[in-house]
């Protein structure tokens, strides 16, 4: 046996705080796709072939120990839950058999030969081992059938059929003792119940975007696919390769499994490097959440580096090359993922961890024959890449067989290999405080924050704008004054005499007909009593009973936009037929109209004070209307905006208005004429004017923005037409941060976790903020890291911009989808939380209440929905 060793890298760097080859050892026989068992303390593997090796990774100077049983090569080995007895599992075509370590460690001490517990013969070649949470019962994977043994009684306690591979993987369901997963070489999942020995759930086969291909590129992947399974013969290559000559997609076998239980998500890998990920609740039906491909992965986090310019890193602590993947010339054809296990990575401090993932983010570790990954099960991205061949010391730099421990409680992580080509095998111990500290780290260095953290600065747009208004405050009041004294004056000499009469109203109706007012602006007790809400319930259940749906007009007409007033208690919605409606929250009486656009209604936003609403339309025009009076207040045309209005809203607390249109958004600062002289009431003497505007990057097009104006923020996010995200710091008056490549199409809404004025939440989620892609689902954000962290996917939206809003309370988003259902998601998890049903056609927009738990959703044949909590 040889001493540990550190290896070094082929950049001649020193690394040996990222990875040390503990152990290695040369067996007479190849171990090659074998299941390989590595556990908290101990790693298991065969030893010339029949014989089952056990080392001890805390203390490497215990003597190995060697267990002899069976007679033909052991094909799959695994390690029990439970520390006390700490059992391990070994099979071979000729038997299985049980071992307890600590008797067989007192054999050896007393120098007696250890002996096992023969559970079942002649089983045939079994491919996996799997021990339930309590060990009473292991499941042995053998052809296409799966046996449960119980350990006990050591009889067969359930025998399940119904693959039509051979079975290569198994796991237990750790909240759902009776629950067993297995996937095989036919592609598929099936959930079993192993006390009845019954089926719950079979999946489909699994396919990933590759099997649509052209029959050429399908012919040479199977080709590809072909000679890897030769080398894989434990593999049949009959099943790694379908009937290409019926012009079938080509098909690799699954080769692992993975439960996690804080997600309660499936995950599952094949021999050509895709990965599926599937939900477990109750309520989801086992519903895919997500397919990856472990290859395209690779690519994108080496083009990350490159584009952020991260290739150059510490001299300190320099992580191995990957020129060869930033060329792009030496990824391997396949990545086959051979094993899968939870990492530790959040145990990591963050101060060494620095960007790379979260706290509460679960990681995952992906065994493959050419490297080490580690792989995010939030946002569904590649933390780290640790390939073998980056270290040339190191004694396996293809694996054939991988075993991984990753939560070891002292941050590291033990790997288990096997040469693929050869008959070596190896345990490497990995630091992930050393591999993490020399990944390369983003250069935000700003501490963006939406809650600004410092005044308003002498040199800001801000406060320039805020300066000009104090000085210009007392001449607007002078000149008030003065139109006060001629307001006073008579018209003609004799004070009798009746004015001209343009104040009669027949008149009004030319210009404004008053339609819509109710009660002159009054609103009733009873509506004020209804949502009237001193505080949101931070607890309450979510909106999900359907309780009221209406049409917005007589024909259908599809409703673009929703926001709810900030005090909750009116709901605005913009239409196609270039109308803006007001209604109640209750949607009960009649709603008020504002009309004048010539256009679809983009975009509607309340004021913060609730006095005024501001609409965009595609005629270039941007209006501001009074929401008691339903009259025009302000309105700018196509002499401020060259082209259409993307959006508009109130920023810094009704201090200004922002708006975008083409690459640049405008900072405007308005002002709204309030006198009630009906005589010049048609005068225009409102009045707006651009203090400041910025343009995106390389004057791409802007196609969403957003910034917060319930409280003073400097921050606005922007999103353009060449996916990327910019965020611009107006205390700065500049750009502060960019990010590519956002999503794989443009976003069409960033939407912000704004809180509410009837709740709080801590500071640090209203960093937080989520952007939306039609048929790349939505992407959680983080603006402290400028990282994205977490995916939410499953909710159709392949041809309409769907809409998304966050709850008040912070701890879920909604969106609309294409399948006339809204998807509500929990902060904390990628998959859907509730699924509402009731629409008639595609979901368009959705708004939460700021007051009260109810969930406001609009659809493309003009009809509004409003949900209740039960």
């Amino acid at each position: 046996m040889e001493e540990p060793q550190e290896i070094s890298s082929t950049n001649d760097s020193c690394v040996g705080d990222i990875v040390i080859e503990k152990y290695l050892v040369e067996s007479k026989e190849p171990a090659s796709h074998v299941q390989l068992a590595c556990g908290v303390q101990h790693c298991a593997f065969p030893l010339d072939g029949n014989q089952l090796c056990i080392w001890n990774t805390q203390d490497p100077s215990h003597q190995r120990l060697i267990l002899r049983g069976h007679q033909q090569p052991i094909t799959a080995v695994a390690f029990g839950n439970t520390a006390n007895p700490l059992l391990i599992c070994s099979a071979s075509q000729d038997c299985v058999i049980m071992w307890n370590l600590d008797e067989c460690r007192e054999k050896v001490l007393e120098g007696l030969t250890p002996r096992g517990t023969v559970m079942r013969t002649l089983l045939g070649k079994v491919l996996c081992l799997r021990f339930c949470p309590d060990d009473r019962v292991v499941a042995a994977c053998a052809g296409n059938k799966i046996l449960v043994l119980d350990v006990e009684s050591l009889s067969t306690s359930a025998e399940l059929e119904g693959h039509r591979g051979a079975v290569t993987a198994a796991e237990f369901c750790a909240w759902r003792v009776r629950v067993l997963v297995s996937v095989s070489e036919d592609r598929s999942f099936k959930v079993w119940d192993h006390r009845l020995g019954s089926l719950i759930y079979s999946s489909s086969v699994l396919t990933g975007s590759h099997a649509v291909s052209d029959s050429r590129s399908r012919l040479g992947e199977c080709a590809r696919l072909s000679a890897w399974a030769v080398m894989c013969e434990p593999w049949s290559s009959s099943q790694a390769v379908s009937d290409t000559s019926r012009g079938f997609s080509c098909a690799s076998p699954l080769l692992s499994l993975f439960i996690d239980e804080d997600s309660r998500q499936l995950v599952t890998g094949s021999a050509d490097g895709q990965l599926w990920i599937v939900s477990l609740g109750e309520s989801h039906h086992y519903r895919c959440v997500t397919h990856v491909d472990l290859k395209k992965k690779t690519e994108s986090f080496s083009t990350r580096r490159v584009e952020s310019q991260l290739c150059s890193l510490p001299e300190e602590s320099q992580l191995p090359s990957t020129d060869g993947l930033e060329r792009g010339g030496e990824i391997e054809v396949e990545l086959p993922v051979l094993s899968l296990a939870p990492c530790a990575l959040s145990l990591v401090p963050s101060s060494e961890r620095g960007f790379v993932s979260s706290e509460n983010a679960s990681s995952l570790w992906i065994g493959s024959s050419a490297g080490l990954f580690i792989f995010n099960l939030a946002n569904f991205e590649l933390e780290a890449v640790l390939r073998y061949k980056d270290f040339r010391n190191l004694s396996i730099q293809v694996a054939g067989s991988c075993a991984v421990m990753g939560k070891t409680g002292n941050h590291t992580a033990f790997c288990l290999l096997t040469s693929l080509f050869g008959s070596q095998v190896a345990v490497l111990e990995i630091r992930l405080a050393g591999l993490v500290r020399s990944l390369p780290r983003p250069n935000v260095g700003k501490d963006l924050s939406v809650l600004p953290r410092s005044g308003v600065l002498p040199t800001s747009p801000l406060y320039f704008a805020l300066v000009e208004e104090k000085s210009t405050k007392p001449a607007s009041q002078k000149q008030s004054a003065m139109r006060s004294v001629v307001k006073d004056q008579p018209l003609v000499f004799h004070s009798r005499v009746r004015s001209s009469g343009y104040t009669s109203a027949p008149h009004v109706t030319m210009f404004l007909p008053k339609t819509n007012i109710k009660n002159n602006g009054k609103r009733s007790s009873k509506c004020k009593n209804n949502y009237k809400c001193k505080e949101y319930p931070s607890e309450s259940p979510l909106p999900t009973r359907l309780s009221k749906q209406l049409a917005v007009a007589g024909d259908p007409t599809a409703v673009c936009c929703l926001q709810f007033s900030d005090d909750g208690r009116r709901l605005a919605c913009g239409l196609a037929n270039h109308l803006s409606l007001v209604f109640d929250a209750d949607l009960s009486g009649k709603p008020a109209v504002f009309s004048g656009h010539d256009g679809a209604v983009s975009t509607v936003c309340w004021s913060h004070d609730g006095r005024w609403l501001l609409s965009t339309s595609q005629d270039r025009t941007l209006r501001v209307w009074s929401a008691r009076r339903t009259e025009l207040a302000l309105c700018l045309g196509e002499g401020m905006f060259p082209r259409p209005v993307q959006s508009a809203q109130f920023y810094y607390i009704d201090a200004f208005i922002l708006s975008s249109s083409g690459p640049e958004f405008q900072l405007l600062k308005y002002h709204v004429d309030t006198c009630k002289d009906d005589l010049r009431r048609y005068k225009q003497k409102s009045r707006c004017k651009a203090v400041f505007s910025l343009r995106m990057t390389d004057a791409v097009e802007m196609t969403s923005f957003s910034a917060v104006n319930d409280f003073y923020s400097y921050i606005v996010l922007t999103a353009g037409r060449n996916r990327t995200l910019e965020v611009f710091d107006l205390n700065v008056g500049r750009s502060a941060a960019l990010i590519a490549g956002a999503h794989s199409r443009p976003v069409h809404q960033i939407c912000q976790n704004k809180g509410s004025s009837f709740t709080s939440q801590q500071s640090q989620v209203y960093n937080l903020f989520a952007t939306t892609a039609v048929g790349d689902g939505m992407r959680l954000w983080d603006l402290r890291t400028l990282r994205c962290e977490r995916r939410f996917e499953g909710h159709p939206s392949r041809c309409y911009p769907c809409r998304i809003a966050f709850s008040p309370c912070g701890r879920y988003v909604a969106c609309g989808a294409e399948d006339r259902h809204v998807y509500v998601y929990e902060m904390g998890s990628s998959t859907f939380s509730h699924r509402l049903a009731g629409h008639t056609d595609t979901v368009t927009a959705v708004a939460f209440n700021p007051s009260a738990p109810q969930l406001a959703t609009a659809t493309l044949d003009g009809k509004l929905q409003l949900f209740l909590a039960e």
